[in-house]
């Protein structure tokens, strides 16, 4: 995880690809994302038990934050 002070300075970076621009988050959306159970809950001794009911809420911040393209879409298993 890299951060920038704007996005004029990510656009300048050496590295930049702006095929990725999907995938960058301003920090306060950051801090919603890291604030769903899926990541507060990590060391919670049932936390695996619970790992399919944090999903929802962490899609539905995605969603919030306008994260719903193809970058963040979650892979199905072909059946």
């Amino acid at each position: 995880m890299t951060f920038f002070r704007s996005e004029e300075h990510l656009e300048r970076w050496a590295q930049y690809d702006p095929k990725t621009e999907e995938g960058i988050i301003p920090i306060g959306d950051l801090a919603k994302l890291f604030s769903c159970n899926l990541f507060r809950r990590r060391m919670d001794k049932d936390y695996m038990s619970h790992f399919r009911e944090y999903g929802p809420e962490f899609m539905d911040v995605l969603q919030k934050i306008g994260k719903t393209g193809p970058f963040w879409a979650i892979p199905r298993k072909k059946a």
